[in-house]
């Protein structure tokens, strides 16, 4: 009697693991495209980055994260906007807010400070996260922008 008890057992118990297993399967993670635009100013030791993130779709973003990575490092202390935090000496990511597809999401104004003052920097711009969408073209979604100490908007 108790191997047939286990022989039912252990057929339900394959069964339930079996439709746990499908039923994972069968919700794809939504596919995004994320691309920002924008622009950065040096001037001395201060660089400002504005930047609009883009979904262009098909699926809605709810919330994504923009790594900003400077070539060199940043003053200790920075102001940074609510929706950004320091990663390390020289990296800063922010929050974009949910994306419609299509749409523009809000302008991220990201302003900081250069612990030196360089003729020159590199600014790296990617997606960190996506809001659980995947993003299969990554041609547009990271950038190297090179901003001189000019005082002029260098687009991207």
């Amino acid at each position: 009697m108790w191997a047939w008890m286990w022989g039912v057992a252990g057929a339900l118990g394959g069964v339930a693991l079996g439709a746990g297993v499908a039923g994972a399967a069968a919700d794809p993670a939504p596919e995004a495209d994320l691309v920002f635009h924008g622009t950065a100013v040096m001037n001395g030791d201060q660089v400002e980055v504005r930047l609009t993130p883009r979904d262009n779709g098909p699926a809605a973003v709810p919330d994504a994260t923009v790594r900003l990575r400077w070539s060199v490092d940043l003053a200790d202390a920075q102001q940074l906007p609510a929706r950004c935090a320091r990663e390390d000496a020289r990296t800063v990511v922010c929050g974009t807010g949910a994306l419609d597809v299509k749409g523009a999401g809000r302008q991220l104004d990201v302003p900081v400070r250069l612990k030196e003052k360089p003729s020159q920097v590199t600014v790296e711009i990617g997606t960190v996260w996506g809001g659980g969408a995947v993003d299969k073209d990554h041609t547009n979604d990271a950038l190297n922008v090179l901003v001189l100490d000019t005082g002029d908007a260098y687009a991207f």
